[in-house]
Formats: C-alpha cells, sequence, structure tokens
C-alpha cells in the first residue's frame, strides 16, 4: 500500500500517522482514568470505526472497555446498521440503542414528518440515554476540520447539567494537559481525533487496514439530485415534480440520517482510489454531502449548544 508517495515523503506521513494515533491512544486512557462510565458513541461511520479500532489498541490484550452507543434516527442506511451490529458483535461489548422514534413516541421531540430530518432531534435522545445510563464520558468522532463550530471544540468537551455546550465555559489544554473533572450531573464530550484531517483518517484507514460499510465506495445506487446534492431513493427519499431518478456509481463521504445524506459522484472502489478523489475536493465532507448541514436554518454551534454532538 503506497499512502502518498515514496521515500522521504511517506515516511513523514506515516510518523504524522503515528503521532495522531499515540496521543488518541493517551487521551483515551486519560479518560478511563478519571471517568467511571465512559462510552463511545458510534454512527457506523468512518469515524466512529477508527475510534473502536483505537480503543481496542488502547487497551489491548485486555477486552474493549466500553460499552458503545448508537442514537438511531430510524432513517438509517441498511449498510451501516448491518456493519454496527457485525463490528460490536465481534468486539463482545454492550451495544446501547437510542432511538429518536422512541423519543417521538413518549412526546419528548416533534415528529418532522415522512422524509424529513431526524437529525436536531438526536440532542434530546442523545441527552436522555446519558441520564438514564449514567454515562459520564461520551467518545465521539468529531474533527474540527469538519465545521467552525468543531474547530472551537477542546478535546475534552465539558457539558453542563443541561447536556449544554457552552464555548467561553470551557477548560484550556495547554501541553495536552487535560481536565477530566465533572460535577454531579455534568459529563464529557471526549474527541480523540479532533485534530485529524480527512486525509489523515483514509490514511489511517488504509495503513490499519480497516473495514468499512460498503457506502464509503463507489457502487451502483438509485439517487435523484435535489438542491445540487445526490440522495439516494428510500422510502423517506422519493422523486418530487420535475426530478427523475436514475442508478449512478456514487459513494459517501459521510454516513448519517438518509434522509438528508448525499452521495458524490465516484469511481472510487480503493482505499487508494478514495485518497486520490479527496485531495482533489475543495469542499469539506459534511459541506459537500450533508443538506442538514447546508439548508438549516440552526447552524452547527446552535445546535452544539442544545446538547448535539
Amino acid at each position: 500500500m503506497t499512502l502518498i508517495d515514496h521515500g522521504s515523503r511517506r515516511t513523514t506521513r506515516l510518523a504524522h500517522l503515528d503521532a495522531l494515533e499515540a496521543h488518541a491512544i493517551f487521551v483515551m486512557r486519560e479518560v478511563a482514568a478519571e471517568r467511571e462510565r465512559p462510552v463511545v458513541l458510534f454512527s457506523g461511520g468512518k469515524d466512529s470505526v477508527i475510534l473502536l479500532h483505537l480503543a481496542s489498541k488502547a487497551f489491548a490484550p485486555g477486552k474493549f472497555p466500553f460499552a458503545v452507543m448508537h442514537v438511531d434516527t430510524g432513517h438509517n442506511f441498511p449498510e451501516a446498521i448491518d456493519f454496527r451490529d457485525r463490528r460490536v458483535a465481534e468486539l463482545g461489548t454492550g451495544l446501547v440503542v437510542a432511538s429518536v422514534q422512541a423519543s417521538i413516541d413518549a412526546g419528548r421531540v416533534a415528529d418532522p414528518g415522512h422524509g424529513g430530518s431526524r437529525n436536531r432531534l438526536q440532542s434530546v435522545t442523545l441527552l436522555d440515554a446519558i441520564a438514564e445510563n449514567t454515562f459520564d464520558a461520551c467518545f465521539g468522532g468529531a474533527r474540527r476540520d469538519e465545521d467552525k463550530a468543531r474547530a472551537k471544540e477542546r478535546i475534552l468537551s465539558l457539558r453542563d447539567e443541561f447536556g449544554q455546550w457552552e464555548p467561553r465555559n470551557q477548560r484550556p489544554e495547554l501541553w495536552h494537559l487535560y481536565n477530566g473533572r465533572v460535577r454531579p450531573g455534568e459529563h464529557l464530550r471526549v474527541f480523540p481525533i479532533s485534530d485529524w484531517t480527512e486525509r489523515d483518517v483514509w490514511e489511517y484507514i488504509a495503513r490499519e487496514g480497516l473495514e468499512l460499510p460498503s457506502l464509503y465506495y463507489a457502487h451502483e445506487r438509485e439517487v435523484v439530485e435535489r438542491d445540487g446534492m445526490l440522495l439516494s431513493v428510500n422510502e423517506w427519499v422519493v422523486p418530487g415534480p420535475g426530478e427523475t431518478a436514475a442508478v449512478e456509481m456514487v459513494r459517501y463521504r459521510t454516513v448519517g440520517d438518509a434522509s438528508c445524506t448525499g452521495a458524490v459522484r465516484s469511481t472510487a472502489t480503493t482505499v487508494d482510489e478514495v485518497l486520490v478523489e479527496i485531495q482533489a475536493s475543495v469542499l469539506t465532507e459534511r459541506g459537500a454531502t450533508r443538506a442538514d448541514d447546508r439548508f438549516s436554518e440552526a447552524s452547527m454551534e446552535d445546535r452544539k449548544r442544545e446538547g448535539y454532538f
């Protein structure tokens, strides 16, 4: 596997990945030492796949040390759910599924209607699940290069007793010194790969030989073009007036709610080919393919203040 180049540039990139991995493992071990009930948030996406791999490495040869939690919108790609169940079974750990539909049924959130995005509704479901399971630290795969609000996030992000994020109240993290203390009712969101880029992620996947859901590689799929995005035709997305569905070769740069996550036209069926594509891209993965980020009235920062990932 040739990551990017031969000779000194390739050596430099490998050393860079070693440094990123070492820091992420250090963060996981620090949090595990300070907090009593950490959990790994898992979406089925590439970043959360890396989190599971890093946690396995961090505590080897011991068993996988954390439970895994998935906030299920009910609008999932089947490939992501199949991958989630199989990977959790391989790790031999517990799976907590926090259901947005259950939150709707209980009157905790309002149903956006058939085909409406449920992404923003996840905050309430997540906070309820954290409280119910008394989790005091949640590992997430968010990265600073995804969004300007996430660029403000600390590695250890303090959430108050209401689960909310206040940028002005975050703790300094000079020299990789982390304060993992929380008061009763508070919890931490922990982002071990916060400083990684999309390129870093894919190079690490290549180096470690990590399996991903098939969605991440080019495949034929029936899609409809809407607002400049290619949405998969499914029970929540159907062609509207003036729209025509077509089968195209596509792949996904990010995996989320199937009602609002777009694909990109692609012929990349291997990690090497994906790396070539992302180096030529001028758009971030979320900016290019997530309708809720591009068109939502609420910014990512607003949603994070409410308890979003």
